[in-house]
């Protein structure tokens, strides 16, 4: 214990009432100013906050790390939180097993940085600036393996969900009733908010009134080449586009040859086959593109056609809104990006409208449409691969023939 350095003085302390004598005690660390504040752990008098930091290590991270303990157990306790924290002791143990095998360098601590720290507390997103540089390394390795992916609940889309079959909409389009949050149970018992698109704003407008032709009796065959990018880019994105409206369109003009290219397939055949071989091809195999992904999106549509006009018209209003906030984020250099982005605007209303008119049967009929043209291509596939198969056997000499495939 350092013995205290005290001056008497012949004032009288009018200044605070922990110190009424006229004894005052010089700081222990700087030696130069009065202390007027103890340390709550040690008792070590001190004059300001730089002399506090550096009277003790040992005891101000101990005091420091009971803080941050208090301030956890007022935090509410939920999943998201629980798997934040438990990331963070993870790495602050691993960090403290370091340090005491290596030794500091620069004067950098291997610890998170306070900031990083009282964001996380906060509940506030962290960014890839935050990070340290071992950090950024590893987040980038895990990153390129899929590790990341595992991490991300899977996404339960709108269209699965038991309130899509509720949607209710007026004669022209119009929600009749606007639901702000509606609670459903999963298959796990968990609770969750449903977040169904919302219907048109304004009532939409008749067919006679937007063209004096009839639609085109291919009408039906685009709008499966629609829904079908449309749940594509919705299943990438995890269902949050808004983070990324101009990306987000940008995926559905590939995948779709009638938003993004304006061509006018003929068939249910041409339609599909163009879908999936964009799913299929490399600029989407490494986020999970695939011919079961494509196929699992055509049932995606299979399903919507069930669900019949509200949930349909709530969808392509769905995508109009990312359509007009893509084109919110086009900057001036991308004229032509952004007349891409208002025909296909355009197409989308047209179809909006036309949906809103028609009959169960129409949706009936094009449901079993799409699910014949899906048993034709699993067939044609199985039969392809069996066909290979068969056909390396045969150019071995000996061993097995046929081998199962995937």
């Amino acid at each position: 214990m350092i013995p205290e350095k005290t001056i008497v003085t012949s004032e009288t302390s009018k200044s605070s009432p922990l110190n009424p004598s006229s004894t005052r005690t010089i700081c222990h660390v700087c030696n130069k100013q009065f202390a007027k504040y103890t340390c709550p752990r040690c008792n070590f008098r001190y004059c300001s906050l730089p002399c506090y930091k550096s009277h003790s290590v040992q005891c101000t991270e101990s005091f420091m790390r009971e803080n941050v303990v208090d301030e956890l157990r007022q935090v509410r306790s939920d999943e998201q939180t629980k798997t934040k924290m438990l990331e963070i002791l993870k790495r602050f143990h691993e960090q403290e097993e370091d340090d005491d095998d290596d030794v500091m360098t620069d004067g950098e601590g291997s610890t998170l940085p306070e900031e990083t720290i009282k964001k996380i507390l906060a509940g506030d997103e962290i960014s890839f600036d935050d990070l340290s540089l071992e950090e950024r390394k590893g987040f980038q390795r895990a990153l390129a393996s899929g590790e990341l992916s595992k991490m991300i609940e899977p996404w339960d889309p709108w269209w699965l969900r038991s309130s899509a079959q509720r949607i209710n909409l007026g004669a022209q389009g119009k929600q009749l009733v606007q639901c702000v949050e509606e609670e459903e149970v999963d298959d796990k018992g968990a609770t969750f908010v449903s977040e169904i698109p919302r219907g048109p704003d304004t009532p939409l407008m008749s067919l006679s009134k937007l063209s004096s032709t009839k639609p085109s009796p291919l009408l039906p065959i685009h709008l499966v080449d629609v829904l079908y990018s449309y749940c594509f880019t919705l299943r990438i994105y995890n269902g949050e586009w808004e983070s990324d409206s101009l990306g987000a369109a940008t995926m559905v003009m590939s995948v779709s040859s009638v938003l993004g290219q304006s061509a006018q397939p003929g068939t249910m055949k041409e339609v599909l086959s163009f879908c999936l071989e964009q799913t299929c091809s490399s600029a989407y195999k490494s986020i999970g593109g695939g011919l079961k992904f494509g196929l699992n999106l055509v049932d995606d549509v299979i399903h919507l056609l069930s669900l019949g006009n509200g949930a349909l018209v709530c969808l392509l209003c769905d995508l109009q809104r990312l359509i007009l906030g893509a084109i919110q984020e086009v900057k001036s250099s991308g004229r032509d990006l952004k007349k891409k982005l208002k025909l296909a605007d355009r197409k989308v209303y047209f179809m909006m409208c036309w949906v809103n008119e028609q009959t169960p049967e129409v949706w009936q009929a094009l449901e079993s449409s799409v699910r014949a043209e899906k048993n034709s291509i699993v067939e044609l596939n199985e039969y392809k691969g069996f066909r290979d198969v068969k056909e390396k056997g045969h150019t071995r000499k000996g061993g097995v023939v046929i081998e199962e495939i995937e």
